[in-house]
């Protein structure tokens, strides 16, 4: 009877395996065996190991491609991260002025990211965007079409604008569920506000802001849709990140296997920092416990 139960409970998790294998373990498969082909056409394809991946390795628009992933999401988490901590630390505790500024916080992750282009094309246009035509009349000439540094500018603002919520949102839940003794004990102790900020929130924060990490650094290296829609990857190939490399190289060239290589080799990219990023947050935790 025992043995009987235990079985009628597989059932309830194939479910989950299914959606799993649709939609994780059969595309990886499908970009696996893409990666060791050459296709030529339906029924035409031959296998040809790991010449893709060499090929794709050695490739110079790539590196320039994975040169500025790398520049992008360093300085969008530089920015991102201590901001989304210090608005998180300027909330208000309570009442409807708390609840009032969780709803607005909330208001630009609510927008779709292809609307999120739109809005910072308009926003930054000199003839009647706002910002554009604010810089403009102060006498600095700023177009994100025709400069790489003004199209650089555009996209690190739209990007903290649109993802920051998210930080003080999670930071500040994290500074919700510290108990108030914490802080009474601190008062008693005369401990300065420097004080209850390094050894009280932001040992109680770890958890949630290594989650915060981990959350933009996969979104900004995987970053395709926003950056796409402002600038189209230029001006040049200035804002062309690994994601815009790759839709070029698999939809605009056709190239199925070496796109499908570039994406593994992406795909394992993301998990390697997302391990180390764990690894040397947890190792954070445990020094603060000795």
């Amino acid at each position: 009877m025992v043995k009987w139960d235990n079985n009628r409970a597989w059932f309830l998790v194939i479910p989950v395996f299914v959606i799993v294998a649709f939609s994780a373990i059969i595309p990886l498969m499908t970009v696996v065996n893409y990666s060791v082909q050459d296709i030529f056409g339906p029924g035409q394809r031959f296998f040809i190991g790991a010449e893709w991946f060499r090929e794709v390795l050695h490739d110079e628009r790539l590196h320039a491609a994975l040169w500025r992933q790398f520049m992008f999401s360093g300085l969008v988490l530089l920015i991102e991260m201590p901001l989304g901590v210090l608005i998180a630390l300027a909330m208000p505790k309570k009442g409807w002025t708390a609840s009032l500024v969780l709803v607005l916080l909330a208001l630009p992750l609510l927008i779709p990211w292809n609307v999120i282009g739109t809005i910072w094309i308009i926003f930054t246009r000199p003839d009647i965007g706002l910002m554009g035509a604010l810089i403009n009349s102060a006498g600095i000439p700023f177009d994100h079409t025709g400069s790489p540094l003004d199209a650089w500018i555009t996209v690190m603002l739209m990007e903290v604008w649109h993802w920051t919520p998210l930080v003080a949102l999670l930071a500040y839940a994290g500074l919700r569920a510290i108990p108030e003794a914490y802080y009474q004990a601190a008062k008693i102790d005369g401990a300065s506000r420097w004080a209850v900020f390094r050894y009280i929130q932001l040992p109680k924060m770890r958890g949630v802001l290594t989650i915060a990490l981990l959350l933009r650094f996969m979104d900004s290296f995987l970053i395709y849709a926003e950056p796409f829609v402002l600038t189209g990857g230029g001006p040049g190939n200035s804002t062309t990140f690994l994601s815009i490399y790759l839709v070029k190289v698999a939809v605009g060239q056709f190239d199925l296997g070496p796109a499908a290589a570039f994406s593994l080799i992406y795909f394992l990219i993301v998990l390697l920092f997302c391990f180390l990023f764990y690894q040397a947050l947890q190792a954070v935790g445990t020094g603060d416990k000795g």
